[in-house]
């Protein structure tokens, strides 16, 4: 019981805990990293993207990837119904927003900020496919299970094998 005489709070067991600091502090570096990269991509690929400085690369990257981490789960939902159109013209909008705020970051236009996004997400998603990082604003996760040298049916299965995709 609590001073105020309510009882406390017991960690539930089918809610996941957070991470220890460590680990919550080496994927938001590796996050970071990824964008940098990707907005060092962008910004050498097309020329309406530029940077005047280290720093301010690194602050745009900074609050894209802190932006993107807000409004992950409205330009999945959303983007799943417009077919992902909007998800990319929001990576557009954010990364103008961005130069707008950060004064060493600049883009051009619109369709500079569409491509420059479009860009930023092609090279996160290749790096963090080669690198092993999760990146994706999903929270869950895919695990696909592959019955191997088992040779046999799923009727084979026996009950207590994990299903083949957990979500």
């Amino acid at each position: 019981m609590s001073d105020f005489g309510v009882p406390n709070p017991q960690p539930r067991s089918d809610v996941p805990q957070p991470q220890d600091s460590k680990a919550a502090l080496k994927l938001f570096v590796q996050r970071w990293v990824i964008t940098v990269l990707g907005v060092l991509v962008a910004a050498n690929v097309l020329q309406g993207i530029r940077y005047d400085s280290v720093e301010g690369l690194l602050v745009a990257s900074l609050l894209l990837g802190v932006l993107n981490a807000i409004f992950g789960r409205v330009k999945l939902v959303l983007g799943c119904l417009t077919l992902g159109v909007f998800a990319l013209v929001t990576n557009a909008l954010l990364l103008m927003f961005v130069a707008a705020l950060v004064e060493p970051f600049h883009v051009d236009g619109f369709w500079t900020a569409f491509w420059g996004g479009l860009t930023i997400s092609l090279v996160a998603a290749i790096v963090a496919s080669l690198t092993g990082a999760r990146v994706s604003p999903i929270r869950g996760s895919f695990r696909i299970q592959a019955e191997r040298g088992r040779g046999g049916s799923s009727r084979d299965r026996n009950d207590d094998d994990p299903p083949i995709i957990d979500v």
